[in-house]
């Protein structure tokens, strides 16, 4: 019973922690629910009605879009979220107050003004009247102060300093002077224009992104996060370690609609976390590998934190491309945890769940199969339609909408509580699941408008100039540049959700990654430095000492927050492997590779590789390891990830690299072999002291 109150208490702090994220943490009267219910609906049927019926401008969709996310955030988001004396009024959460009633309708208003006035504006661009320097004003402040209170002040500061120094400029060092920018200029380019607010992360967020936040929202409610769970216990529940092997699959199908780590958390880890402490694993251990499970739920095509669509942009693609390049290190990734969780488990002695705590497999598959529905529809769609993936959203939320009245009229019908009550019950589902998911979009709009004030000042003549100080850096080092901006990326990130620390470094460090790979020779994709930059985004959720993940975690295992999120910024070494590896290895992103064994033969021999990793960093294979075992491992990692690598260390032609795949096998074969021999020698001695 206890152990029930205080799983329930760790619960209650990790939805505080994700209410947080998604903006939602006033308790509204009812007249007020009913206005904020209304802006979400709408939202939502706004955008559903983009793929179908509806037919606008770009740039009106996109002020539109931010128009419903700012005004829906000063309703729902108070100016402070902890009291402070004398300041009780700015952190009021049981009324909407008159402040920010105002907030929503001049942050409504100002993020409609381009579209309302949009001729107008185009004709007098480049110089904007008093009345659009106002306004675009206004929305500058008002957006960077939304921003601010769902997602904390390190992208408003970090927008802040930038705008700062398009205006200041002049009088900076010679290092980093810039010749600066006027009032006229800067409103022109970040508010009257597609080059700012209106850029293109606010573009893929308007488009494509909301349908799929909605998307997750809808399942989420449905119930099939709970699915996903039993599934994954009905699977591997019974093997060693099967509560963590469960918890990662689970995450990684809940990974596949959800943008967000710490919903991720919160739809399987209290269900996985317990189990994983009741066969063995300590708590730390147990929050670190929903942690771990959780964050990596981000590099799952199709969504991978909506990052997947603004990649697709920038580095001028399809989108189906991002998804070919993000799948092998994203499996890869996730097979290491895999291995990471079976190995925990052998040096702890634990085994596979209970029998009665393991969900049927068929009976959990045939209460739960349609919710694959539509996950299956979404992926036939986007990979062999190859329909756009706004489109292929749509599809799959109206092939939902099918699923749930089905299930729920199913459900009432065995209730015996008539077809209407089924009906009902669907539409409540359908209704809420909008008004989540609009509520989930107010953190990835406002971050997309606020990375894009960025983007736009360095659009306007300073990103040279960051391109030779982050090169005088690094001193034209390849392997230090990188190091620089992963380290970034991690100290950004803290802050930052993953979509905007991505915005905001592939912005600054991904062309120029590539230029300097190319002084040394090192021919590096464009895609593979924006995934470089993505990875290390997503890796700063659970690193210390903020990392949000690890808190939401560690309230349900009952476990220190900072060093479970030690433990899982541990647990996620091999990502930031995966990363570096696939900057100097193309082949991992598929590049050029257009056949389809020689595809799958380079995802083996990287699932074997991180195989070996995983050894090298737990300490463990069949037994503990020797030291001298540890260059193995890393030599049989090294060469099955990048053989090119090692055919150029030997001199030996590229063409003949794929040889050295054989040789990578057989080191890491070698050294479990050697480890078999050992267990076997002391297995004889045990057995002979006995006797």
């Amino acid at each position: 019973m206890l152990q029930k109150l205080k799983l329930k208490k760790g619960l209650k702090t990790a939805e505080e922690l994700l209410k947080e994220e998604a903006g939602d943490v006033r308790t509204l009267r009812p007249f007020e629910n009913i206005l904020v219910s209304i802006i979400a609906i709408a939202w939502a049927l706004f955008q559903m009605a983009l793929p179908s019926v509806l037919v606008i401008d770009s740039t009106q969709k996109r002020a539109i879009h931010l128009a419903f996310a700012m005004s829906l955030l000063f309703l729902l988001m108070p100016l402070l979220k902890r009291p402070r004396k004398y300041f009780g009024f700015l952190s009021v959460t049981d009324r909407i107050p008159i402040v920010d009633y105002i907030c929503a309708g001049l942050g409504g208003f100002t993020a409609l003004y381009l579209a309302i006035f949009y001729e107008g504006i185009a004709m007098r661009a480049g110089a904007p009247s008093t009345m659009d320097m106002i306004s675009g004003t206004i929305l500058v402040i008002l957006l960077l102060e939304a921003t601010r209170r769902i997602i904390g002040p390190a992208l408003s500061v970090i927008a802040i300093g930038f705008t700062l120094y398009a205006f200041l400029g002049p009088y900076m060092p010679d290092l980093i002077a810039f010749k600066g920018v006027s009032l006229s200029k800067y409103l022109s380019n970040i508010t009257n224009s597609t080059e700012g607010i209106y850029g293109i992360p606010l573009g893929v967020s308007a488009s494509i992104v909301y349908l799929f936040v909605l998307l997750g929202a809808l399942l989420d409610k449905a119930g099939a996060g709970r699915f996903f769970t039993n599934l994954a216990l009905s699977f591997l529940g019974r093997f060693k370690g099967g509560a963590a092997k469960a918890a990662i699959v689970a995450s990684g199908a809940t990974g596949l609609v959800s943008g967000s780590s710490i919903a991720n958390i919160v739809t399987t880890g209290p269900f996985t976390i317990p189990l994983m402490k009741k066969i063995g694993y300590p708590a730390k251990k147990a929050a670190a590998v929903e942690v771990a499970a959780s964050t990596d739920g981000q590099l799952m095509p199709p969504i991978m934190g909506a990052a997947a669509f603004i990649i697709a942009e920038y580095v001028n693609v399809p989108y189906i491309e991002v998804v070919k390049a993000a799948a092998i290190p994203a499996f890869a990734s996730y097979f290491g945890l895999f291995c990471i969780a079976h190995l925990e488990a052998s040096k702890l002695g634990i085994e596979g769940l209970a029998r009665e705590d393991i969900p049927s497999f068929w009976g959990t598959l045939k209460a739960g199969a349609h919710y694959l529905l539509p996950l299956a529809a979404l992926l036939y769609e986007l990979i062999y339609l190859r329909h756009s993936p706004e489109l292929a959203a749509f599809s799959s939320i109206l092939l939902l909408f099918a699923v749930i009245f089905y299930q729920e009229i199913r459900n009432a019908v065995r209730a015996k509580q008539g077809v209407g009550a089924g009906i009902v019950a669907s539409i409540r589902i359908i209704t809420n699941g909008f008004i989540q998911g609009s509520k989930n979009m107010m953190s990835v709009a406002l971050a997309c408008a606020s990375a894009g004030i960025i983007v736009g000042v360095v659009n306007m003549g300073i990103g040279g100039m960051i391109a030779a100080v982050v090169e005088v850096l690094s001193h034209g080092n390849i392997f230090l540049l990188l190091l620089i901006t992963a380290i970034a990326s991690l100290i950004i990130g803290m802050g930052l959700p993953t979509t905007a620390t991505y915005i905001v470094m592939a912005s600054l460090t991904a062309p120029i990654i590539v230029q300097v790979g190319g002084l040394l020779d090192f021919i590096i994709p464009l895609m593979a430095a924006h995934l470089f930059c993505f990875y290390f985004g997503i890796l700063a959720d659970d690193t210390p000492p903020v990392g949000l993940a690890a808190y939401a975690a560690a309230a349900i295992a009952e476990s220190d927050p900072i060093p479970t999120g030690v433990q899982g910024f541990l647990y996620d070494i091999r990502t930031s492997c995966i990363a570096f590896m696939l900057v100097f290895n193309p082949e991992l992103i598929l590049h050029n590779i257009n056949s389809w064994p020689q595809g799958i033969m380079i995802f083996i021999m990287c699932l074997i590789g991180m195989s070996s990793f995983e050894c090298f960093a737990q300490g463990w294979c069949l037994t503990k390891n020797k030291l001298y075992e540890i260059p193995f491992f890393l030599a049989a990692w090294f060469t099955l990830f990048h053989p090119g690598g090692v055919a150029s260390l030997f001199h030996v032609d590229l063409s003949m690299k794929y040889y050295f795949y054989p040789l990578g096998i057989a080191i890491y074969a070698l050294v479990v072999f050697q480890q078999k021999l050992r267990m076997m020698a002391a297995e004889r001695a045990k057995t002979g002291s006995t006797a």
